[in-house]
């Protein structure tokens, strides 16, 4: 499936491959917990990553996209920076270049200290609460609204700093399933810019609905 110009860039998503934290079944969402190279790709992840840059590789292929027009923009979490070196890699890209970004606004959503570092089987639970009131986060956490405003910023940065570009965001879950929600109201949106559109979808009725959009680990969308 081709990906759709939706603003100055195309736009396709990676959520990054099995981490170690996956394969704990931990839920690690602190920046200060996030960045530990303890909490980087299990050898499962490395290689859902690789073939996710083989993927896009033939993506960007079947869209006559040449690799000098190709960003990578990814979290600063050690499994999302470990899968876009990856990525990097299989496209034979310098990963330390102006090709590839790290954006802080692309972290994985901050579940509060109720959650960090307990069982990732609490996820339902915030799940639910995004349905009844996606602007109320878990407590000391983000909520929906707040990821998909910091997500707004990302977007605005990329389309600031990137002109016809192919621009691959890896990230995590729950902000990449936001991401695509919110791109999807986006396109029903009339403003002057893509981050602008975003912004305006940060209501209960969009905002809700998010877990629709749910990516696997090392699954690799285009925005459409």
């Amino acid at each position: 499936m081709d990906s759709v110009l939706v603003g100055k860039n195309r736009y396709w998503v990676l959520r990054h491959g099995k981490s170690i934290p996956n394969e704990r079944g931990l839920v690690v969402s602190s920046m200060e917990n996030g960045v530990l190279p303890e909490y980087q790709l299990a050898p499962d992840g490395v290689a859902q990553a690789r073939l996710a840059g083989e993927l896009f590789l033939q993506q960007l292929k079947d869209n006559n996209i040449e690799l000098d027009k190709v960003r990578i923009c990814y979290s600063p979490f050690s499994r999302t920076t470990h899968t876009a070196s990856v990525v990097a890699e299989v496209l034979n890209l310098p990963f330390v270049s102006p090709q590839c970004k790290m954006i802080e606004d692309l972290r994985e959503r901050y579940f509060g200290p109720t959650f960090e570092l307990k069982s990732h089987d609490k996820y339902p639970e915030i799940w639910a609460l995004d349905e009844k009131d996606p602007f109320m986060g878990p407590e000391g956490g983000e909520s929906a609204a707040d990821v998909v405003s910091r997500l707004a910023s990302a977007i605005a940065s990329m389309e600031s700093d990137f002109q016809s570009c192919a621009v691959l965001v890896v990230s995590h879950g729950d902000p990449l399933q936001m991401l695509q929600n919110a791109f999807h109201s986006a396109k029903q949106q009339k403003g002057d810019g893509l981050a602008e559109r975003i912004q305006m979808s940060r209501v209960a009725s969009v905002l809700s609905q998010h877990r629709k959009f749910a990516l696997q680990t090392g699954e690799l969308r285009p925005l459409i």
